[in-house]
């Protein structure tokens, strides 16, 4: 065995070439198509402005519902013929929900992919939505959510959302929602939230040999039917950062461990310093050679391991750091963190981190973008947030060219360790007065 004692340097970026893209538009919608000459595989996604954020307030999770119910059967299939449609052209359907929209995915072999489009605009434009059915898939959903909450993370991540973004507001609740909102989705909830959203034509995205692809064909599969006009697209949320920390306590009597949220607001998506801010956050807390996982892991042996990134979505952004800490070292680990965020504000990056980090996202980006499901992936994120066809080029130069003083910059301006939220989920009996003594931040108990 040979113990290697330095990291091996990273080497010259491969070169990557993002598919050239077409666009059709047909019934009231748009085909945008990804060319991936000789692919014998293709995927398609329906993109409906459906997501999380349309629920209404006490039904969170309703989406979520409707989504894992578009397989139980349409109103010319039950869910056995349905399944079997599915199968008999070696097609899987992947629904699924985020903040900003409702995803009906469809993968298959490309010669039967227009018949799998047709399949999941089936289940998308007509599903069955037999009472029992959704109910079914409701009382799963909560059951699924009850075992989920019952583990460390749920419930601090929800103290940290609330905080954040308002208890009051749809995005300060968990977008998927909790045990409690989804128990009181009913069938009648599901059905108006399929009639009021999910009419739309929207947006098909594919990837696959364009040469053997009709897209306008597809189109036609996955509008007809569909009624309405695109809704108009809502701008990003206004925020601000406080100017002082918060500590949110959620008590979980003999925890072993204390599970860390903490964060603040960001921009959204769409900000012009995305590139910049993204690898301040890697260096910062976003891969295995990080400032914060080299000090709280490596070093001082608090954890297993600590992530610091930025999500961001159409309308909103947050940074967040995430952990699991010893309870007897829940103060000291929080310190450190705080320290490394407050560093990296004040300081900025070093070109060697810099270089680390350029090399580590250019290489992930061509990397995961190498199968017809991430380029679908790909083209959703240039439709959600405006984007142009050649981002992907661009960001990945980017990425190996933004300079050094652009990202320090960056760190200095999106990073406030003075105004965070500190979510501890975990023994308040033993770690209360130890984060009173160190005087960290004001303290609250969640109210969850």
């Amino acid at each position: 065995m040979t113990l290697i004692a330095t990291r091996p340097e990273p080497g010259e970026a491969r070169p990557y070439t993002f598919p050239d893209l077409q666009r059709v538009t047909v019934a009231g919608g748009t085909v945008i198509g990804a060319h991936l000459p000789g692919q014998l595989l293709a995927t398609a996604m329906l993109m409906l402005d459906a997501g999380a954020a349309r629920e209404t307030r006490g039904r969170e999770g309703t989406a979520t519902v409707l989504a894992k119910s578009l397989e139980e059967g349409t109103q010319r299939r039950d869910s056995a013929a349905y399944a079997i449609a599915l199968e008999s052209l070696g097609a899987e359907l992947a629904p699924s929900v985020d903040w900003d929209t409702f995803r009906v995915g469809v993968s298959a072999p490309v010669p039967q992919l227009l018949d799998a489009v047709r399949l999941a605009a089936e289940a998308t434009r007509t599903p069955k939505l037999d009472p029992a059915d959704v109910a079914r898939v409701r009382d799963d959903e909560v059951t699924a959510l009850r075992m989920d909450w019952a583990q460390p993370g749920p419930r601090a991540d929800a103290a940290l959302r609330a905080d954040l973004f308002g208890a009051a507001e749809r995005f300060g609740r968990p977008m998927h929602g909790d045990p409690a909102s989804v128990a009181a989705v009913t069938v009648d909830d599901v059905l108006a939230f399929h009639q009021g959203w999910m009419r739309r034509p929207g947006v098909l995205l594919v990837a696959g040999d364009l040469d053997t692809l009709d897209l306008a064909a597809l189109g036609e599969a996955a509008f007809g039917g569909s009624e309405g006009d695109p809704l108009p697209v809502e701008g990003p949320l206004d925020f601000s950062v406080r100017d002082h920390r918060r500590i949110i306590l959620v008590d979980r009597p003999g925890s072993v461990q204390s599970t860390l949220r903490i964060g603040h607001r960001s921009p959204e998506r769409a900000t012009p310093d995305y590139v910049q801010m993204t690898l301040a956050a890697t260096i910062l807390g976003g891969a295995f050679t990080s400032r914060l996982n080299h000090l709280i892991r490596e070093v001082k042996g608090y954890t297993y391991g600590i992530r610091g990134s930025y999500a961001m979505s159409r309308r909103f952004g947050r940074f967040e750091v995430a952990a699991g800490v010893q309870t007897a070292v829940t103060v000291p680990a929080i310190v450190d963190t705080l320290g490394e965020i407050d560093r990296t504000q004040q300081d900025g990056v070093t070109e060697d981190e810099l270089a680390v980090a350029r090399s580590w996202r250019a290489g992930q980006l061509s990397v995961e973008m190498q199968t017809p499901g991430s380029i679908v992936g790909a083209l959703s994120t240039l439709v959600l947030h405006g984007l142009p066809d050649d981002y992907y080029p661009q960001l990945r130069r980017s990425y190996l060219e933004t300079p050094l003083a652009e990202v320090s910059a960056a760190a200095g301006r999106h990073l406030h360790p003075h105004g965070l939220t500190l979510v501890v989920e975990g023994d308040a009996a033993i770690i209360r007065d130890e984060l009173v003594a160190a005087g960290i931040g004001e303290i609250v108990d969640a109210d969850l």
